[in-house]
C-alpha cells in the first residue's frame, strides 16, 4: 500500500518545526528517519496531511556531557550510537542495544527520538532508556520539560506529548565504573520486533538498580521486587535461581496479563533470569 497525498515540509530549527505545526491545527507529523511513520502511514495506521521533517535541524543531532548525564539528541541514528560516533557514557550499554536494532539499513536511518516516541513496547529504545533511569527533554513553544522515562510512555503507542511538542533528545546518567549492565531479548528471526525484552543496570555509586521489562505488555516496566533485590550486596549465586522465581513470579503477575501457567509468562521469566545472570557475572 501506498500512502495518501501528503505535503513535506523541511525545516531548520526546533522554533520553525514547532510554530509550523500549530499552523496546521493536529493535521501535522514530525519525521526524523521515518522508518515507523512512512509504514504506518503506507498501512493508513496513522493519518496525515503535512509531514514536517526535522532530521536536518542541528540541534537535534548533538551530544554532549552535563552535570553527571549525557544528552543525546533525538534525531540521533542507531547507527550513530552502534559506530561510536556518539560517545557512550554508559560503559558499552547503549552500542550494545544499538547494534541489535532490526537490520543496518533501519539503523542508518532510524532514530533514538523517533524510536521513544513511537512507543512501541516491543521496541529496544524504550526498554533499554527505562532501565537506565533517562529522562526525554520535551520542546514546546515555550519551555522545555524533563519528563522521566517511566512517565514518558503511557501505553501502547501512547506518550506524553501534547499535540506540536517535539522530543529534544534523552538524558542518560554517566555510569561509574561500578556499573554492571546486560540487555537480552527473544526473537524469532534476527531483525524482527522481540517477544520479550530484559534490561539490567546496576550502578551503585549512581544508586541505579533497575530491571525493566518490555514486549510483555502495553509498555515497559520496571520489576519492583526484582530491581529492590538487585540492591543487595550478598547475592549468593547458589541460591539464585530459587530466590528469582519468587520475585518474579510476583513482579509478572502484578506487570503483566500472563497467567503463571502460559507460554509468555515463562518466556519472559527466562529472558529476565538470563538478563540478571549476564549481569553479575560483569
Amino acid at each position: 500500500m501506498k500512502s495518501g497525498k501528503v505535503n513535506y515540509h523541511s525545516v531548520h530549527s526546533i522554533d520553525e518545526a514547532i510554530a509550523l505545526h500549530q499552523t496546521h491545527e493536529g493535521n501535522a507529523k514530525y519525521m526524523a528517519g521515518g522508518q515507523s511513520l512512512m509504514p504506518m502511514m503506507c498501512l493508513r495506521l496513522i493519518f496525515s496531511e503535512e509531514v514536517i521533517d526535522v532530521s536536518k535541524i542541528s540541534d537535534l543531532k548533538k551530544s554532549f556531557s552535563m552535570k553527571g548525564r549525557f544528552f543525546i539528541g533525538a534525531a540521533v541514528t542507531h547507527a550513530m550510537i552502534e559506530d561510536g560516533k556518539v560517545a557512550d557514557p554508559t560503559k558499552g550499554y547503549l552500542q550494545y542495544v544499538a547494534q541489535g536494532i532490526a537490520y543496518r539499513g533501519i539503523r542508518n536511518k532510524g532514530t533514538i527520538g523517533g524510536s521513544i516516541v513511537n512507543a512501541d513496547p516491543a521496541a529496544d529504545w524504550p526498554t533499554a532508556l527505562l532501565a537506565l533511569g533517562a529522562t526525554v527533554i520535551i520542546k514546546n513553544h515555550a519551555n522545555e520539560i524533563e519528563t522521566p522515562m517511566g512517565e514518558f510512555q503511557c501505553g501502547l503507542m501512547q506518550t506524553s506529548l501534547k499535540e506540536t511538542d517535539l522530543v529534544k533528545g534523552v538524558l542518560v546518567p554517566e555510569l561509574s565504573n561500578e556499573a554492571k549492565w546486560s540487555y537480552v531479548k527473544f526473537c524469532h528471526k534476527v531483525g524482527e520486533f522481540a517477544h520479550s525484552i530484559a534490561a539490567i543496570v546496576i550502578d551503585p555509586e549512581l544508586g541505579l538498580f533497575n530491571a525493566a521489562l518490555g514486549a510483555a505488555g502495553d509498555k515497559p516496566v520496571l520489576l519492583p521486587r526484582l530491581s529492590k533485590y538487585l540492591m543487595s550486596a550478598n547475592i549468593k549465586n547458589t541460591d539464585l535461581d530459587k530466590e528469582l522465581n519468587g520475585l518474579l513470579e510476583s513482579d509478572l503477575l502484578e506487570n503483566t496479563f500472563h497467567l503463571s501457567s502460559s507460554y509468555e509468562f515463562n518466556l519472559h521469566r527466562s529472558i529476565i533470569k538470563k538478563a540478571v545472570m549476564e549481569a553479575l557475572k560483569k
